[in-house]
């Protein structure tokens, strides 16, 4: 509680120009990559700290006692962030993790279907591609767009690549290599007329963007905590509708509850999987209460904005337009912009190398492109070091 007042004071206090100032961020360097690893607030690491502390002065009577009991606050915490109950959440160490939980209970056969699109992260892909070898099913790639600029042209994109072998679809809500805001709302409606099952990947989404899950329709919605939340690493969930709660266990088996006595829910299982830290779980509550001071609305607009401002600033450097139309609606705190052709790993290296910049080079679709996130300790400043160094570096 003394921790809550903690944070609740230093962000109350904090202005627009001061945020900056919460971060801990090297001197020397320009962070451009929160969208990859997100570093978290003092405060929020003084949280985890003192719950570490705590564990280590009396780990019986922590594990024991205490652990359970706050675990459970903290899944209740999240959950009404998150717009649902606790009892659809468990508590993950980070969206691949929880990608595979579900990928593990999904019930395959032999040509059964699994559709993702051409903007997924690489190791969801993988994960399905495993499992689907392992159970003679089939994932098939559905080809976006090339330019967003109409969500009913991407809803019809997907379904287009349904048949009745499809049993699931897996989507981004906002792309990794691509940084675009798929229109996951539209599509869980029509999958659930479809009958299809949706698993959406969402670690860019939380804090990004306003969610509420018992508002979406998607069967399992699987994010980080540790991206645009700000929680320690190593923190993430999984949401579940409740008719496929009880196929889904966790990836290492131990006594669930602890000390050991009947399991009666499914996030009972998740509760004890072998002795870890849970610090950084724990003060997953003081990530939100320092995100709610800001303001969540201050966080996505001022976000935004500095996104439209590195946007446009790359068009101007490089001539090439992006992928998605200038609207909040299909980017948020992410610009992803392509640039001439070249080897994005030389490239990145020479940002950080030559100009302390901190800023990822992908490749996707035989292309290369940088992607831009943008946090409350960034600013334009930043942004223009970046055009600098891109014009020195670039053909």
């Amino acid at each position: 509680m003394h921790q809550v007042l903690r944070n609740k004071t230093l962000t109350a206090s904090l202005g627009q120009q001061d945020w900056k100032a919460a971060w801990d961020i090297r001197s020397d360097t320009i962070y451009l990559n929160h969208g990859s690893f997100g570093p978290s607030p003092r405060s929020v690491i003084q949280a985890r700290n003192q719950w570490q502390a705590e564990m280590e002065s009396q780990p019986m009577d922590f594990f024991v006692r205490r652990f359970p009991e706050a675990l459970l606050a903290t899944r209740q915490r999240l959950a009404q962030f998150l717009g649902t109950k606790a009892e659809h959440l468990i508590l993950v160490e980070n969206a691949t993790q929880a990608m595979n939980v579900v990928a593990n209970g999904f019930p395959l056969q032999a040509n059964d279907q699994v559709l993702l699109t051409d903007h997924e992260y690489g190791a969801v892909r993988r994960i399905w591609e495993s499992r689907c070898q392992q159970t003679a099913a089939e994932v098939s790639t559905i080809s976006l767009p090339a330019l967003f600029e109409n969500a009913q042209e991407v809803v019809d994109a997907v379904f287009a690549a349904c048949t009745d072998r499809t049993r699931l679809i897996v989507i981004s809500h906002i792309t990794s290599p691509t940084a675009v805001t798929l229109p996951v709302q539209e599509i869980c409606e029509r999958a659930q007329q479809e009958g299809v099952q949706v698993c959406v990947d969402g670690p860019h989404a939380v804090a990004q963007l306003p969610l509420n899950l018992d508002q979406i329709p998607c069967d399992y919605y699987c994010a980080s905590c540790h991206k645009w939340l700000c929680a320690p690493f190593g923190t993430g969930f999984l949401y579940a509708a409740a008719e496929h709660q009880a196929r889904l266990g966790p990836l290492t088996l131990s006594w669930g509850q602890l000390p050991p006595e009947e399991v009666s829910h499914w996030s009972d299982e998740f509760l004890w999987s072998g002795t870890r830290d849970p610090s950084a779980y724990l003060a997953i509550p003081s990530a939100i209460d320092f995100m709610e001071s800001v303001g969540l609305d201050n966080f996505q607009q001022q976000g935004h904005a500095l996104a439209q401002y590195a946007r446009q600033q790359l068009v101007d450097l490089t001539g090439q337009q992006p992928l998605v139309a200038d609207d909040p609606c299909w980017y948020g705190c992410m610009a992803q912009h392509p640039l001439p052709d070249g080897d994005a790993r030389s490239l990145q290296n020479s940002l950080w190398e030559q100009y302390s910049i901190e800023v990822p080079i992908v490749e996707w679709n035989e292309r290369r492109f940088v992607r831009v996130s943008c946090h409350l300790y960034n600013d334009r400043q930043q942004i223009d070091q970046l055009i600098v160094a891109l014009k020195e570096l670039l053909p």
